[in-house]
């Protein structure tokens, strides 16, 4: 018998254990780079400024490469990953041990609901929230791939986990966090200029295409 193998999709599928039927996952790849927004941190550490006292999030964080610039960032932070792959996390762990680096912490997980409240003086969610494929299908609607119900669900737990005066930090999303009930505990603390967004497409909260819109926010500070 001739195996024809396992197809990418399913080992995809395979490698996230309980979470594969999570209606947290948003983003199918975790294409990642090192200083992937340069414009963003420098801006967050102009914000908060660093110090041991400081604690970061980096929700959806792949492979490692955002946690390990924020460090370059913010040298004297606690800085946390998770991601809903615990491949990913594993491999955080490894490039963690290969640099001799043991001031990280990594945890799987699809949400911030094991997160203490106001643990976090920032939280940055950077192509997470979104469905690349969305984009390239020419999608009216986004449901059933995804749902903005489940986009503010997850950001309403971000705000729960944010200290009074913490940033959140958005870039990438199939939703605009104006039209979540949490913004308004927020005022928008950065606007970027559209030529620093990637093509993603935006939905409304009844999962419609909004077309030939742009949404510039993507940081906020927690009142």
């Amino acid at each position: 018998m001739i195996s024809m193998g396992v197809s990418p999709f399913f080992r995809t599928l395979r490698g996230l254990g309980r979470w594969r039927g999570s209606p947290n996952r948003f983003q199918p790849f975790n294409h990642t780079l090192p200083d992937r927004y340069p414009w963003l941190f420098s801006f967050a550490r102009e914000t908060l400024s660093d110090g041991p006292e400081r604690s970061l999030l980096s929700f959806g964080c792949s492979t490692g490469d955002e946690v390990f610039t924020l460090r370059r960032y913010f040298p004297a932070a606690a800085i946390k990953g998770i991601d809903i792959d615990p491949r990913n996390i594993a491999e955080c762990r490894r490039q963690a041990r290969r640099f001799g680096r043991t001031d990280f912490e990594f945890t799987a997980g699809d949400s911030t609901k094991m997160e203490a409240a106001q643990s976090y003086d920032a939280i940055f969610c950077l192509a997470v929230l979104c469905n690349g494929n969305l984009t390239t299908s020419g999608a009216e609607r986004c449901d059933p791939v995804l749902r903005f119900a489940t986009f503010e669900r997850v950001v309403k737990d971000f705000v729960r986990c944010l200290k009074p005066g913490g940033l959140l930090c958005l870039v990438t999303t199939n939703f605009r966090f104006c039209d979540t009930d949490a913004a308004a505990e927020f005022d928008v603390a950065l606007n970027i200029d559209p030529s620093l967004l990637a093509p993603d497409v935006l939905f409304d909260r009844s999962n419609r295409l909004m077309k030939n819109v742009r949404y510039t926010e993507v940081a906020f500070r927690k009142h």
